[in-house]
């Protein structure tokens, strides 16, 4: 299996090389390695030990390399790699205010590669292994999901290189953080080809709703991931927000936020959902439109 995704900008099909990509392929594709690692990796303890790693002065001295490796453009970040104070503080970094505008519409709420169903249904034909899924599921709220129902679904997927601050798609009111405990299993391809129910509905997640006057409701859902030390959240509920502005960060590791909007008031850029068909994610980066 190939990890491949579209670049958006340039229109060119690029082959992902993930970090840990051998271990990934041993917990995720290996019979062995499902059963003798993955109940390990996936338990909050390995994850929450390692970001706590990941918060000491002396894991500064992996971000060189990291920024290397993964050909990060560090130019883009409000702090130099001296400034750092740990591999956290670099990991959820800021950005210059100028690195990332906020076109009209309704924008990517993060840097990453992105997935779009209009029909929730059609995540059975992408991700046909594994139980089915079900937002009674996921939400952890059968009134809601039965609301949402007819939705469209997208998936931001964060790999480790990627900016890993999140922003609001749309303006309007936030509600309060509803938090839902879980593992922590991969959010990596390797993972979701072998059962996306269980990622998704199993990890850690989190979703607020974001009340619009012109879109309806928009759930917003960060989900943890392997070696994902936290998820924090940066906005006050129940106070008015602006497209783009910071919604929270997650600490080391993948990860992925989830959106669910109505699909008769919002319509998903078609190029997103000709790619999602033809089994390919999209890169997209934070305040990019991504629909109207």
């Amino acid at each position: 299996m190939q990890i491949k995704f579209i670049d958006r900008k340039s229109g060119n099909t690029i082959t992902e090389t993930p970090p840990g990509e051998v271990f990934l392929k041993l917990l995720y594709n290996n019979p062995f390695g499902k059963m003798a690692f993955l109940p390990i990796a996936k338990r909050k303890f390995l994850s929450a030990w390692y970001g706590k790693k990941m918060d000491k002065p002396k894991s500064v001295k992996k971000i060189d390399n990291f920024v290397k490796q993964l050909d990060i453009d560090i130019d883009e970040a409000e702090k130099s790699v001296s400034e750092f104070t740990s591999f956290n503080d670099f990991f959820y970094r800021k950005l210059k205010p100028n690195a990332r505008p906020i076109e009209n519409g309704f924008v990517s709420p993060g840097d990453g590669k992105m997935l779009a169903f209009e029909n929730i249904d059609d995540i059975h034909n992408f991700f046909v292994k594994g139980r089915k899924f079900t937002l009674k599921e996921f939400l952890g709220n059968e009134k809601l999901a039965e609301k949402h129902k007819d939705s469209s679904l997208i998936i931001l997927r964060l790999a480790p290189n990627d900016y890993h601050r999140y922003h609001f798609p749309y303006n309007g009111v936030p509600s309060e953080m509803t938090k839902i405990k879980g593992d922590y299993f991969s959010v990596s391809p390797y993972a979701l080809a072998s059962n996306f129910t269980k990622v998704f509905c199993e990890n850690k997640r989190e979703y607020c709703i974001l009340s619009s006057k012109d879109k309806g409701e928009i759930i917003v859902a960060p989900v943890g991931a392997t070696m994902v030390g936290s998820i924090i959240e940066t906005y006050t509920p129940n106070k008015p927000i602006n497209t783009g502005d910071e919604m929270g960060y997650f600490a080391f590791g993948g990860s992925t936020i989830v959106l669910l909007v109505n699909k008769e008031k919002i319509t998903i850029d078609q190029d997103i959902i000709n790619n999602t068909k033809n089994r390919i994610e999209t890169f997209v980066k934070m305040g990019e439109k991504i629909g109207l």
